[in-house]
């Protein structure tokens, strides 16, 4: 009887040191961005607030620099519960095509237009649709208005792309918005970039300030062209390991990455400025763009998502209404 005993009170002790494991797990939230980019400042921000509002009941451990992998292979975790929280960019057009949206050239006029479309057309219309994808949407931040960088020339108008092999995320939409400009796009892993960079495999590429400077791209790159042709949000994306959390670790994580939206949106502001005269003292010639000439040659891009993707039109037409409220 007592052998029984001792033997009832160890697995008692047990099932209690496991439950308190699982009270104080790991929350994995991994991204792409260097040290000092928005991603990581932004992510690491959030993992300060959640940490101290959850105690020991959770905590969050930021992985940057695509330590769980790229944006691919993270949304590919994220649907198998292995991570718990990622935040990708510009392949959510390729997951759910709605979010093409995102990839039309200048639809986005300034960060308070962004913060409308967020409340307006992102989380009523769209997160639903990523959520029946298996990446649930809890928060909208940023990854920026990005600019182009190569080594052949400064662009000025569209005609100036031709013949430039310029690396672009994953997304279907970015490949044929650089095709319709005359440039020779590649979709590449943004941790491949600066080697492709450096060893001529590309003339050039795409990203945010935010992504430039932390990712030392000033180091192989000549020219920087500040176009602002496409803003990208970024996504706070969970998935199937959602389901193991307690009810207040969901509500803390999801209530912070939405307090969390308009805090980043003033670092990107910030930085934005900041890491500009950062790449301008590093030597990199920088100059601006036609931009009448790009919209232009943006038309074809935007009739042809508003024929594939259902319901594209309307979201297009209330995104571009939203700019002037």
């Amino acid at each position: 009887m007592k052998l029984r005993h001792l033997l009832t009170a160890a697995v008692m002790a047990a099932i209690s040191m496991a439950t308190q494991a699982t009270a104080q797990a790991e929350i994995k939230f991994g991204h792409v961005g260097e040290p000092g980019s928005l991603m990581d400042l932004s992510a690491t921000e959030f993992a300060k607030r959640v940490n101290e509002k959850l105690g020991d009941k959770g905590k969050v451990v930021v992985y940057g620099s695509s330590q769980l992998g790229d944006d691919k292979m993270m949304l590919q975790k994220i649907k198998l519960g292995t991570i718990d929280l990622a935040l990708p960019s510009t392949i959510m057009s390729s997951m759910v095509p709605v979010f093409g949206l995102f990839e039309m050239p200048y639809l986005v006029h300034d960060r308070g237009h962004m913060a409308r479309i967020r409340d307006e057309i992102v989380t009523p219309t769209m997160a639903p649709q990523a959520g029946k994808a298996g990446y649930n949407i809890i928060g909208v931040w940023e990854n920026g208005f990005r600019q182009i960088t190569n080594n052949r020339r400064p662009i000025v108008v569209p005609d100036d792309l031709k013949g430039i092999k310029l690396r672009v995320p994953s997304g279907e939409w970015r490949v044929k918005m650089f095709q319709a400009y005359g440039a020779s796009p590649s979709p590449m892993a943004f941790s491949e970039v600066f080697v492709a960079l450096q060893t001529g495999v590309m003339d050039g590429q795409e990203n945010p300030y935010a992504q430039i400077y932390p990712s030392r791209f000033y180091e192989v790159q000549k020219y920087l062209s500040k176009s602002n042709h496409v803003y990208t949000p970024g996504y706070v994306v969970a998935g199937r390991s959602w389901a193991k959390f307690d009810p207040e670790i969901q509500q803390v994580l999801s209530e912070t990455a939405v307090e969390m939206q308009d805090v980043v949106y003033e670092i990107a502001a910030g930085l934005d400025t900041e890491l500009l005269q950062k790449l301008i003292d590093a030597g990199m010639e920088v100059n601006e763009v036609d931009t009448a000439a790009f919209v232009e040659a943006s038309k074809p891009i935007y009739e042809e998502f508003a024929k594939s993707v259902e319901g594209a039109d309307e979201l297009i037409t209330k995104a571009q209404a939203l700019a002037d409220q």
